[in-house]
């Protein structure tokens, strides 16, 4: 008999379509709730919400679970799991053990289209059974996998790049959401790994997240020109949008050296990938940077203690992120964060950070190597730290 996972009914008559914000709503308009998770140590997942819900225990000087709930209002929460959620067999309603999550970054870049979207930044988030650290490891974009059959799309599965998964299971109508559980579900079979919770992020309503935090501090390690975007009287704009005003452009070039970025630099520097050593591999490196800055800021910048600051904060965020946390209410665990500060993020890097790839036909596609494999493994059996300790390699170098 097969095993049920938990908190996930399916309901594959369900009829989804997409709204302006990105997210995916069934014919009733929003969600129903689902059981209330009663271990509040499921805050801790707001670690991957990056400088949205990383609100710490600052978020107690301010106000009450009520006021945190009436701000977060505007957050979407969705099943974007579905199967891939853990399993009663795999610990799944055991929120005392590790926690994993997954973080799917997509650029509609100006389209809501949810058929032509592609879940372009992959992360993995695992909290170890002691609650005191937190690991970030990105899956390249043009890894191989096999994508199982979708029902909700109508695909059969077959062998594709995993930044696809997402594309291929909104297809008929399945939307975000079945983009996001066909995401996960690959992920699975590829690693393993069973997720207690799941965040879809809008990387261009990011800006605004970064925006509301005023700034974030990165280090660039590479100087490289910006793919995206051109300066037109100054002012950075779209590849697109600079070529209509008829004006001259010039290179947006990110130079090396550490520094506070406003919004829009950040998230242009963190998607880069042309004019890299290491092409997606250091991209890779560069949000997991991001997610960071992001995180330290939120909790070292005084939001949590300004009223307006916070609010500006999750009003951005709900325009930037779909959740998926297994029905508990988002000020839940956001109160209740505590322990883990932005320090406590350490990157992790596939692949030593560099290109292991084979030839499909015309296309080039990369594959994980063994020593990554044996590191999800160690994600799914909560030996982490036993294992970086023992690869110290796969600690990323970048700051």
């Amino acid at each position: 008999m097969p095993v049920q996972t938990r908190r996930r009914p399916s309901s594959p008559d369900q009829t989804e379509k997409p709204i302006r914000s990105g997210t995916v709503v069934g014919k009733s308009g929003r969600p129903g709730k689902r059981a209330r998770r009663k271990d509040p140590l499921w805050a801790r997942l707001a670690l991957v919400m990056g400088a949205v819900l990383v609100v710490s225990s600052g978020v107690a000087i301010i106000g009450s679970k009520v006021v945190i709930n009436q701000a977060t209002s505007t957050i979407d929460q969705e099943n974007l799991l579905g199967d891939a959620g853990k399993s009663d067999a795999e610990g799944g309603k055991d929120l005392e053990g590790p926690i994993d999550l997954l973080l799917l970054g997509v650029d509609v870049r100006g389209s809501w289209d949810p058929e032509n979207v592609r879940a372009d930044t992959i992360i993995v988030l695992h909290i170890p059974a002691s609650h005191d650290q937190a690991y970030l490891i990105s899956i390249p974009r043009d890894t191989e996998v096999q994508v199982p059959a979708s029902k909700k799309s109508g695909y059969s599965g077959g062998t594709a790049k995993i930044n696809s998964a997402f594309e291929i299971g909104a297809k008929n109508g399945a939307g975000w959401t079945g983009g996001a559980q066909l995401t996960a579900a690959t992920i699975k079979n590829l690693t393993g790994i069973g997720f207690d919770g799941a965040a879809i992020i809008d990387f261009g309503g990011f800006r605004k997240v970064i925006d509301a935090l005023g700034s974030v501090h990165l280090c660039v390690d590479q100087e490289v020109e910006s793919y995206h975007m051109k300066l037109v009287d100054g002012k950075p704009m779209w590849n697109a949008d600079a070529k209509k005003t008829g004006k001259p452009m010039k290179p947006v070039v990110h130079k090396k050296g550490c520094r506070e970025m406003e919004g829009w630099e950040a998230l242009d520097y963190s998607r880069q990938r042309y004019g890299l050593k290491n092409g997606d591999y250091d991209r890779q490196q560069h949000q997991q940077q991001l997610i960071k800055a992001m995180a330290k800021k939120a909790m070292d910048g005084g939001v949590m203690t300004n009223p307006l600051k916070l609010n500006d904060l999750v009003k951005s965020a709900g325009e930037a992120f779909v959740l998926d946390t297994g029905g508990t209410e988002i000020g839940d665990f956001v109160f209740t964060l505590r322990g883990v500060a932005a320090n406590d993020m350490v990157m992790l890097r596939t692949n030593d950070g560099a290109f292991n790839s084979v030839k499909e036909g015309a296309e080039e596609r990369e594959v994980l190597k063994p020593i990554s494999l044996e590191m999800f493994k160690a994600v799914k059996d909560d030996k982490l730290a036993e294992f970086i300790a023992a690869n110290p390699s796969v600690i990323s170098t970048k700051k």
